[in-house]
């Protein structure tokens, strides 16, 4: 395989158009209204708990969701969509075979869903499972023989089971059907490198490339190519190519710092190691690579880090233990040298440069018979096998391959056996649900939560002094600021569940107003928590009805509504109506309470989502008049002035956001300070 070059998308990457559509596309919302949360699985409407399992997929609180999805399964087993979402968060999780297991069980109650079959094809892929992969893809397109990523992937699972002749008459057929399908010629191209036809896989790369040059992927398969004819130069540009289009990509990183080294340009090599180590800090190539590069340039000290490193990923990795032997030995460390070299003369007794190495050690330290001891060794190995030679320095032409275990090879540079690009599947169940619809560019309003913040830069709690009196008039669960939202563990979402359960037990007891208002607005906030975002709108309109005056329920209604409305938005709903919503609960919380800086921003929030960009600078600024240390607002009105090309505006303001503590607005920043 060729490794050095991962083009595979990263666990992190992003989720299809194809999820977002059956998740957001497939149900009708029902907004059932029902007061009471009950620990009875049978009294909850399973049309609420399949949209409130999929809010919180939306928002990636995987483990939430199973949890839904599970109470949906418990009361209706037939339907096959709570066994497909609860697949979908398994799969997130990277609970492959769970992910499959419910797939199958959800084609079992509909057999007529191709996304079924899509989805446990992928599962299946993940596994190894290339056959079952293929009858999965068979199945789907038997449904749908229009269906594009499910040709691409079935293609693939043939590449991977060593049937190219059914790849190529399958990439005919896909040809024949969308001739300017770029990754078609792709895989085309891999096909022939996997039948060592390199001259038909470059044509195949130059079409795919004639088509789509903005392919980075592509780019760094042909880079592949020249790489392993040792062609530097054109390996080199190549890779620049991928590299402008895939810039956080560290295998090309890898395989250009190669290119770079054997063009004599060890700067620019060791700028490339850097960089993939800081996107893959556990990448073997990259340390082992730039630890030679630094012991060839003197910088010893940190040559030994980085064989220190890849010595703990691979303890028994000898040349990486010789080459720390000799820069420990060049840096007086001798007692570490000579454990060193020991080690690997255990390992290979007839290493002569070894013996060497080590006598010299013993020399230095006045171990006299020990060094003439390892002499006497090597210079026998000399007179009767004439094995004696002195070992280069490192060298452009010299590269190992890493499963190579001669040791005479130890200073060469190392790369993986074979490079090869691996297999990118149309993969429509990976990243953020949301990016596919919405552009997550503004951060979100600001919402009452049993969860504290924590964030790796700003450690302190947001204050109020309308929250802080609730705090104390309440004397329950201490009640925070947060403008996230906390994802929530198996242990933590039973436990909101059970709180949920003992409040609603209350309010059934609770025989005055005050005290069964109280417990509704706790309630409100627990169920805000578990993301079921109408049961706390529910509680609030109830609180509301006796207390209407309250700035905090105003407050939390609006940010629940504001939640929905993200959701629907998402799937293309017109949620203008529901947008009022929020903004007559936020007016009239700000008549109450007009220099609210929370409101204000919240507000100006709104107004960023209609995108009517000046009346949310006025609100953020309002806001940061009354709390001049809000990030948040200094962030979005960033953004707003962006959009609305003031961009030495916008930067002033992500500066400050940056200098809060909100250290995402640096790449902004970056992002825009080139714009004119």
């Amino acid at each position: 395989m060729w490794k050095g070059v991962r083009v595979l998308q990263s666990k992190r990457e992003r989720l299809g158009s194809l999820l977002l559509f059956y998740i957001f596309h497939s149900f009708t919302f029902s907004f059932l209204l029902f007061f009471n949360f009950s620990p009875s699985y049978a009294q909850y409407n399973t049309d609420r708990l399949l949209m409130i399992g999929r809010s919180a997929l939306y928002y990636e609180d995987y483990v939430l969701s199973i949890q839904y999805f599970n109470q949906a399964i418990s009361a209706k087993p037939y339907l096959y969509e709570p066994w497909f979402f609860r697949g979908v968060a398994k799969y997130y999780l990277d609970d492959y075979s769970g992910a499959e297991s419910d797939c199958s069980e959800a084609i079992q109650r509909n057999p007529y869903v191709v996304n079924l079959y899509e989805l446990r094809g992928l599962t299946r892929i993940q596994q190894n499972k290339f056959s079952e992969a293929i009858n999965d893809y068979n199945r789907a397109l038997k449904y749908d023989p229009q269906n594009r990523g499910l040709w691409h992937n079935r293609v693939l699972c043939h590449i991977q089971n060593g049937e190219y002749e059914a790849a190529l008459a399958e990439l005919d057929t896909m040809h024949a059907r969308w001739g300017q399908y770029a990754k078609a010629y792709a895989m085309r191209a891999d096909v022939y490198m996997q039948m060592k036809d390199t001259t038909q896989a470059i044509e195949a790369l130059h079409k795919s490339l004639a088509i789509d040059p903005y392919d980075g992927q592509t780019w760094a398969a042909r880079s592949i190519i020249s790489l392993s004819r040792e062609q530097w130069d054109s390996a080199e540009v190549q890779l620049d190519h991928a590299i402008h289009l895939m810039p956080k990509h560290a295998g090309c990183h890898i395989n250009r710092a190669l290119a770079r080294f054997n063009c004599n340009n060890l700067r620019g090599a060791m700028a490339d190691y850097d960089m993939a180590l800081d996107l893959e800090p556990n990448n073997f190539l990259g340390h082992y690579n730039r630890g030679l590069l630094r012991a060839q340039v003197g910088d010893d000290n940190r040559a030994i880090t980085d064989f220190d490193f890849v010595l703990r990923l691979e303890p028994d990795n000898m040349m990486a233990l010789f080459n720390r032997a000799v820069l420990l030995d060049r840096t007086g460390d001798l007692q570490g040298a000579i454990r060193d070299y020991s080690k690997v003369i255990d390992e290979y007794p007839n290493f002569w440069t070894g013996l060497e190495f080590r006598a010299a050690c013993y020399r230095r330290l006045g171990m006299t018979a020990k060094a003439e001891k390892d002499e006497f060794t090597v210079y026998r190995a000399r007179l009767y096998k004439h094995l004696y030679g002195t070992q280069p320095r490192l060298n452009p032409n010299q590269i190992r391959k890493r499963s190579d275990d001669d040791m005479d090879k130890y200073n060469q540079l190392v790369v993986e056996d074979e490079r090869e690009p691996e297999r990118e599947y149309q993969n429509d169940y990976r990243g953020r649900v949301q990016d596919h619809k919405v552009e997550m560019e503004f951060l979100p309003s600001f919402a009452l939560s049993f969860e504290a913040r924590h964030e790796e830069v700003r450690t302190g709690q947001t204050f109020d002094r309308l929250i802080d009196d609730l705090n104390e008039r309440l004397h329950t669960r201490t009640i925070y600021i947060n403008s996230g939202h906390a994802v929530l563990d198996d242990m933590r979402s039973k436990a909101y569940f059970d709180y949920i359960d003992s409040l609603t037990v209350a309010i059934d007891r609770s025989k005055v107003t005050r005290e069964a208002a109280d417990l509704l607005m706790l309630r409100a906030i627990a169920l805000y928590t578990i993301r079921n975002f109408d049961g706390a709108i529910d509680d609030l309109s109830t609180y509301l009805q006796i207390d209407s005056s309250s700035v905090v329920a105003l407050w939390q209604r609006a940010a629940c509504q504001a939640r929905i409305n993200q959701f629907q938005a998402s799937e293309g709903t017109n949620v203008e109506l529901q947008i009022a919503s929020v903004l007559g609960d936020l007016n009239h919380a700000l008549l109450l309470s007009p220099r609210h800086a929370y409101l204000l921003y919240n507000r100006g929030n709104v107004y960023a989502q209609r995108q009517d960009y000046q009346r949310a600078i006025v609100d953020y600024t309002a806001a940061l008049q009354q709390e001049s240390s809000l990030a948040e607002a200094y962030y979005n009105r960033g953004i707003c002035h962006i959009k609305l090309n003031h961009q030495a505006e916008g930067i002033n303001d992500l500066s400050k956001a940056g200098e809060l503590g909100l250290y995402t607005a640096y790449s902004l920043i970056k992002k825009y300070r080139k714009v004119k």
